[in-house]
């Protein structure tokens, strides 16, 4: 028993792709995403650090890259299926959590274990670094659903995504890394030609006002 099927596993999350069952222009797989949200997480981070808050690199990197490692168990479920009810979501959640404690007792050395059951399992807290990776996670999904959205993709579900980020992201506004990414790079983000623009920032602008 070595860390061999931890990084094994990393190579299962590039085979694994983003938003399962739904027409794509640009396929994502979670391997990638997990990247981005470190990237993202350092971005908000930097800017936190510059208003004054003391950041846990350590413990934001480590939450940023493992938040999302359990799905090599079960996968990215379709997002209506895994929030169809909260009955279905707590059914997922523990089962994914039980292989992972079966992953972290048989694969992972005894001199190991308590570190990576803080690192497999849920993240976001209420801790700054819990945070951070929460509002990272949401502007991750709000690029790629943009992504589709530009493109013309046919499946509402898009928009729906990123309508649903926007509301997360703004669910902790009082954070200064909220506060700027909706001065400064919401609306460089938002600052493109595409088809249905204007019903779709109405939309926007209709969820943020609430």
């Amino acid at each position: 028993m070595g860390l061999n099927e931890y990084i094994v596993g990393l190579s299962n999350l590039e085979k694994i792709s983003r938003a399962p069952g739904f027409f794509k222009f640009t396929e994502h797989t979670v391997a990638a995403h997990s990247f981005r949200v470190a990237s993202i997480a350092q971005v908000l981070g930097d800017i936190e650090e510059l208003n004054g808050v003391e950041i846990n690199w350590k413990l934001l990197y480590e939450k940023s890259l493992n938040h999302d490692y359990t799905e090599r168990f079960i996968g990215d479920i379709k997002t209506p299926v895994k929030y169809a009810n909260k009955q279905l979501r707590g059914m997922l959640h523990t089962v994914e959590e039980r292989m992972t404690i079966e992953f972290i007792d048989q694969e992972i050395p005894e001199e190991f274990q308590m570190i990576y059951r803080r690192r497999l399992f849920e993240a976001k807290d209420d801790s700054v670094e819990g945070q951070l990776l929460a509002i990272a996670d949401k502007v991750d999904l709000l690029y790629e659903s943009f992504e589709e959205i530009v493109n013309s993709n046919p499946e509402p579900v898009y928009q729906e995504m990123f309508l649903e980020a926007s509301t997360t992201i703004q669910s902790f506004k009082e954070r200064p890394s909220v506060k700027y990414f909706f001065a400064h790079i919401f609306p460089e983000l938002l600052n493109k030609d595409f088809f249905g623009k204007d019903d779709f920032l109405n939309r926007v602008d209709e969820v943020l006002a609430n």
